[in-house]
């Protein structure tokens, strides 16, 4: 009961400190004497759910990674590192990747498995994925890197980059802004047109298609998941930079990290050296297939193609160790909820949101979550024959994420399984993997053969 009533009472002050937390970012090079309600991302009308307070108890910063808890003891990537590979044996799925990361440093980034059933290539670190809406979390940095230069606003209405636009209360469109496109506040309801993205048509004719999509609140007044209207962000980088969106993202974000098997869209894909084929169910195995291009169409929501070893890169940027390309103030606001989004908590996408989550929202990008008592700041990803998860938590300077190439849940149970060993939560069975008998066959496995331990080398930052 005492948790809970301080748990109440920093979500209050952290409410009022986003404010404070905010302005700096939204304030642009030559929009000092704007009035503060036009220097912030504007509020809800929903309640915000109460989250845990920083680390350091100061709700407006985000914590430095010098001060970050320790990992417990006990934890061991190797343990991590079995159950990837007790999930591809028997090609319960395919292929898999995952990378962990802590304190700025690669702890594990390897492949496990094969990149496609019918041409069998081992998957590494540099086999690329495509991410599905784990890309949102590059739409909303590459956004936020624009208004850290003073180039854009939060606050900045759409309109003023797309002026063609039209939804169907002729004044909504006025109002929205480049934070409500970026935490799915547009006022419309859930997936608006996600039929017709399947249905292969093109991001223009759906943009025009929004002027006949009922409204389900004013914009800024309520959360609905969008992948068309998301994709708006994609014109206002290319208006306010001068950019097409993949390249601004590729110039600023992708080549500074060394993100370097990172691309956008289908040509990207099959341009890899090495990529991971699509996998849906085929009788009792997997059957790949070449991947569809209907949801590259919407590049911001969902166009992304990278490599764990990308990732791993992506997680350490977002963890603050690369203040040069993402300054902490950006991170702040990136990582911070806008809305609430209590759905989450009751979704049927694994147990652990039901079991684990006190509270759930939306940022920038991003999903923030209350897990057990820590945040953790998540997005997943999913489209036909591939899925993935990553997940970080700033107390610990900690990030994880896992991309597979196939339509199975299984390994999804990896992050709730990990973040468990990394916050020392009580052990629960996320994951179908009896792991004392994986890690029993792997130690006498590494102590026998010559070479084994080479082979399960951990990878380094680039």
């Amino acid at each position: 009961m005492k948790d809970k009533v301080l748990r109440r009472r920093w979500g209050r002050a952290w409410q009022l400190g986003l404010v404070g937390m905010l302005m700096p970012l939204a304030l642009g090079t030559t929009a000092q004497d704007l009035p503060l309600q036009a220097q912030v991302v504007p509020p809800a009308a929903e309640p915000m759910p109460v989250f845990p307070r920083p680390t350091d108890g100061r709700p407006e910063q985000r914590p430095p990674p010098s001060t970050a808890k320790p990992l417990p003891s006990s934890f061991d990537v190797r343990e991590f590192e079995a159950m990837a590979q007790a999930l591809v044996a028997d090609q319960r799925v395919p292929g898999l990747a995952m990378a962990i990361v802590h304190n700025g440093r690669v702890l594990s980034a390897r492949g496990y498995g094969i990149t496609d059933v019918r041409a069998a290539e081992p998957v590494d670190a540099h086999t690329v994925f495509r991410l599905a809406s784990l890309s949102k979390s590059f739409a909303g940095t590459i956004a936020g890197v624009l208004v850290s230069e003073g180039a854009l606003r939060w606050d900045s209405k759409v309109v003023d980059y797309m002026p063609g636009l039209r939804l169907a209360d002729p004044s909504a469109a006025q109002r929205v802004t480049v934070a409500d496109v970026l935490s799915h506040r547009v006022g419309l309801p859930r997936h608006t047109y996600d039929r017709d993205i399947e249905a292969g048509t093109d991001y223009t004719t759906l943009v025009q298609r929004l002027s006949a999509a009922n409204m389900a609140c004013a914009p800024g007044d309520c959360y609905g998941y969008q992948n068309v209207a998301f994709s708006l962000v994609g014109d206002v980088v290319f208006a306010t930079s001068g950019q097409f969106f993949s390249e601004a993202v590729s110039r600023r974000l992708f080549k500074p990290l060394g993100m370097n098997d990172a691309s956008y869209g289908l040509e990207g894909i099959q341009g890899s050296p090495r990529w991971a084929k699509p996998h849906v169910r085929a009788n009792r195995g997997w059957a790949s297939l070449m991947p569809k291009p209907t949801y590259y169409r919407v590049a911001p929501a969902a166009g992304v193609n990278a490599s764990i070893s990308d990732m791993a890169q992506w997680l350490i940027a977002h963890t603050g160790h690369r203040p040069d390309v993402l300054p902490a103030p950006l991170l702040a606001t990136l990582h911070s909820p806008i809305v609430g989004t209590p759905g989450e908590m009751r979704s049927r996408a694994g147990s652990w949101r039901r079991e684990r989550l006190n509270a759930a929202g939306y940022g920038l990008g991003w999903r923030v979550y209350d897990y057990a008592g820590h945040r953790v700041v998540f997005h997943g990803g999913a489209v036909q024959g591939y899925r993935g998860v990553m997940a970080m938590l700033p107390e610990r300077d900690f990030g994880m994420v896992v991309l597979w190439n196939s339509e199975s849940s299984l390994p999804s149970g990896l992050m709730p399984t990990i973040l468990d060993r990394a916050l020392n939560l009580e052990h629960h069975r996320w994951l179908d993997v009896d792991i004392d008998d994986v890690l029993y066959a792997e130690r006498v496995e590494d102590s026998t053969t010559p070479g084994a331990a080479a082979s399960s080398a951990h990878a380094r930052p680039h």
